[in-house]
């Protein structure tokens, strides 16, 4: 459980040094937290405090990007994103690193050719600097798992920033797949930086010109952008709807969505809540019920989408927020109820990082990760109370 947590801290860490920030605290926690688990002689509580303290600095890592994000492209704001198409050429974008869309975006100014975001990619439209570009069109497709028939429907070409890439089994596909950073596939094209840092994304765009524009499968808009500091403007809105009961409670239902038929649940759950529950929501699983028609509640929306997984943090400080504003000791006194999609090791961070906050009573699921030993599964339901789905 650490060793997965480390991996998902050093994504976290990967993409906040990609936009020049860093935290060598993060650093050394990892080298001493996996020099600890090689020494046989380290007992069970020892490493129940480390896998804490993993947590721990788990909420340090996602603190980095949060800062790092907001530093370089403005805070989140609520914004509606196009989820249908025009006649343009086009370029599709892929899974979390900013810096890679700001250098394409850049790059394809003025071209002709459309840039569309996908699946995590999608939260780059609640940045206001991303706002000045006309070419910045929408959001395509949905989740990661269905990626190989959004790809084809699409016909452009396909930027890949990070994980999570289907292996393609058709090969005019996999001709079509670029990667660059920590992203890569044997038979796809990946593009480096130069000698000054710069990737040059010339033969994207080339190739994007001479294929056809995309072929829409869904139209209208979503809403986003309900990080930490928008939700801090309406923060009195949303104080003034829990104390006259039209807001009741508020289910975290955050995470990575998957292709297993069971992980339905989130989509019905969240057809079925109560009218006066609000969903908060970041990562890939808000693709089960972000284009449902759940309404607002006077004026609110019924989804809070804070962005990408790493924007968990967000919804951590929206709720220390409003421990502080009515008053309470605990955490888990707040009318918060969690549901968390695990699928990787980006899921596994955040999960510690809400055990190391206090958090309790988390449901997990589809199904538990099967590293979990049952004794360990025993100490997360009798410390934490953790149950799945």
């Amino acid at each position: 459980m650490i060793v997965y947590g480390i991996k998902g801290m050093a994504a976290y860490t990967n993409h906040a040094l990609n936009l020049n920030s860093e935290n060598y605290e993060i650093y050394e926690f990892i080298y001493r937290a996996l020099d600890k688990i090689l020494d046989s002689e380290t007992t069970v509580d020892e490493l129940i405090n480390l896998t804490l303290e993993t947590g721990e600095f788990g909420v340090k890592a996602m603190e980095l990007l949060d800062k790092a994000n907001t530093d370089k492209y403005g805070h989140p704001e609520i914004t509606q994103v196009n989820i249908g198409t025009r006649n343009n050429p086009a370029i599709l974008i892929s899974r979390h690193d900013l810096s890679d869309l700001e250098e394409l975006l850049e790059q394809t100014k003025g071209t002709g050719v459309d840039v569309y975001t996908h699946s995590e990619m999608l939260p780059a439209h609640f940045y206001p600097y991303f706002k000045k570009y006309e070419n910045l069109y929408g959001n395509y497709g949905n989740a990661w798992h269905k990626q190989l028939e959004e790809f084809k429907t699409f016909n452009g070409p396909i930027v890949f920033t990070t994980n999570c890439i289907v292996p393609p089994k058709d090969e005019e596909i996999k001709n079509r797949i670029f990667t660059t950073g920590s992203a890569g596939y044997t038979g796809c094209k990946h593009i480096e930086k130069d000698e000054n840092g710069k990737k040059d994304f010339s033969e994207v765009i080339n190739m994007a010109k001479k294929l056809k524009s995309p072929t829409e499968i869904e139209s209208g808009k979503i809403i986003g952008g309900f990080a930490h500091n928008q939700v801090s403007i309406l923060i009195d809105k949303v104080v003034e709807n829990i104390k006259n009961g039209n807001i009741k409670e508020f289910v975290v239902m955050a995470g990575c969505d998957g292709r297993m038929k069971s992980r339905e649940y989130y989509t019905e759950k969240a057809k079925n809540l109560p009218k006066d529950s609000v969903i908060l929501t970041a990562g890939c699983a808000k693709y089960r019920y972000n284009k449902l028609e759940l309404g607002d509640i006077n004026g609110i929306p019924r989804i809070l989408d804070a962005g990408q997984c790493n924007d968990s943090y967000s919804l951590v400080r929206i709720a220390l927020k409003l421990k502080e504003i009515f008053n309470l000791k605990d955490i888990n006194e707040l009318p918060i109820k969690y549901d968390i999609a695990w699928y990787e090791q980006k899921a596994v961070i955040v999960l510690l990082a809400l055990l190391y906050l206090g958090v309790k009573n988390i449901k997990l699921g589809p199904t538990l990760p099967a590293f979990l030993s049952p004794n360990i599964k025993n100490f997360l339901v009798e410390k934490f109370n953790i149950s799945t789905i």
